[in-house]
């Protein structure tokens, strides 16, 4: 067997593998002959079929598909040796006279090649890293949940704005008897709280309909009909009747409370529990400005980096290795959907490569405790090391698993380096200045 590569361009090349009788003739041999012991074919006892007949029946299937295994594995073995860093798979080459009852073959195989390119990291105008801060609003609408949360409803005569009134949705015509509970809203807004105003328990309320809501899933909610029903409802006005009116008294910021809220003795003032708040919301704020230094990075890297890809070869590739094979515009589609990503996986790889930012096992296995620790720490259980280390072992078992978790390592792992190495400028913001700015 020989194996040749022609050389198109940096980005392109032929590789021809050249496939001699005496390469394959007797592994070919030996399985018609494994073949011809267990044959059954009729007019012959079994293990003494001709071996001629044999060869006509199975002989040229046996020789395909050896001819075959003999390219995957010596073209994968040439790439290796060779250190030829290729984009997709090798594709074959069409060839016209191709004749399988020849003793010799020629076999020529497509190559699309990896660019060589550099990644510029030092740069002269920085990439912002924003700090994400809980700013006095947040915190003070945090707290007036978590006094909300653990407050007491106390029993009214009358609605009033911010009251909770809960009553009963009635009508006969469509089958309407549903209990539900309504928020008295700012009456010069809100339609319907203007008319539930100064009402008492035992008052039935004629509503319009669109004042309640004019969304479906909604009416489903408030009127408790099914979905069909919902989109299908020609009802103008409803009757309302109310049962009961409470307004919420917000629980005080008192040591019981904040032993509800934390750990006990964890916090014993106001201050402390803003505090804890603040800390809280910006540990998880981290994630969020973390991503967005990644997309930024990423975004970064993509429009600096000047290289050439073996586009034509690429789209040939999308065209026939799909679940379903494409015709030549959807592969051309395909390739412009994706040759963003593929042009920063080719980065990533490089970075990955110069910088020896392997993922250890060890590393994906505390990862991992760490997650089961946080997740055990939201529902207020703890656990030994020996219970903890079984489920990290149970997690890890699961190969998709522990694939997406070593992604998530390599991630952290890749931000950790760009922190130290990119140029950033840090910009300290408040969440609500934060989604103005990057998603608005």
């Amino acid at each position: 067997m020989n194996i040749s590569r022609e050389q198109i361009d940096d980005l392109n090349a032929v590789v021809k593998v050249n496939i001699e009788k005496e390469d394959y003739q007797e592994k070919v041999d030996r399985i018609l002959k494994d073949y011809r012991k267990t044959a059954n074919i009729p007019g012959f006892r079994k293990g003494r079929v001709p071996m001629g007949l044999v060869k006509k029946q199975y002989g040229q299937a046996v020789l395909v598909d050896e001819v075959n295994k003999l390219l995957q594995e010596n073209i994968q073995k040439y790439l290796t040796e060779e250190k030829l860093d290729v984009l997709g798979q090798p594709l074959p080459k069409e060839q016209q006279d191709f004749n399988w009852d020849k003793d010799d073959y020629l076999f020529e195989f497509e190559l699309g090649l990896a660019p060589e390119f550099d990644v510029k990291l030092d740069r002269e105008e920085p990439i912002t890293q924003y700090k994400i801060i809980a700013g006095d609003e947040m915190i003070d609408n945090q707290v007036e949940t978590m006094r909300k949360q653990y407050g007491k409803m106390v029993p009214q005569e009358k609605v009033e704005k911010d009251f909770m009134v809960r009553g009963q949705f009635k009508n006969e015509e469509n089958d309407i008897e549903h209990e539900t509970t309504l928020t008295i809203l700012d009456p010069k807004e809100d339609a319907k709280s203007k008319t539930l105003m100064d009402k008492k328990v035992g008052d039935v309320v004629q509503l319009n309909v669109k004042d309640v809501t004019e969304d479906a899933d909604q009416m489903v909610a408030q009127f408790g009909i099914a979905k069909e029903q919902a989109e299908d409802l020609d009802l103008k006005k409803i009757d309302f009747e109310i049962k009961e009116i409470n307004k919420q008294e917000m629980a005080e910021l008192n040591q019981e409370l904040f032993d509800k809220l934390f750990s006990e003795g964890k916090v014993s003032s106001e201050k402390e529990m803003r505090e804890h708040i603040k800390e809280d919301a910006e540990k998880q704020f981290e994630q969020q400005a973390d991503q967005k230094l990644l997309n930024n990075v990423t975004e970064t890297l993509i429009g600096e980096a000047d290289f050439d890809l073996p586009k034509k070869f690429l789209q040939k590739w999308i065209q026939v290795n799909g679940e379903q094979e494409l015709d030549a515009n959807e592969a051309k589609e395909e390739y412009e959907k994706s040759e963003k990503g593929l042009r920063f996986q080719l980065i990533e790889s490089k970075l990955i490569k110069e910088n020896n930012l392997q993922v250890e096992m060890e590393e994906v296995k505390a990862m991992t405790r760490e997650r089961v620790q946080m997740q055990m720490a939201q529902f207020g259980q703890q656990m030994g090391d020996e219970e903890i280390d079984g489920i990290v072992e149970r997690v890890l078992s699961n190969e998709e698993e522990a694939q997406k978790i070593s992604e998530q390592a390599m991630n952290k792992k890749l931000l950790d380096f760009y922190k130290n190495n990119i140029t950033l400028q840090e910009k300290e913001i408040t969440y609500e200045n934060f989604v103005k700015e990057v998603y608005e």
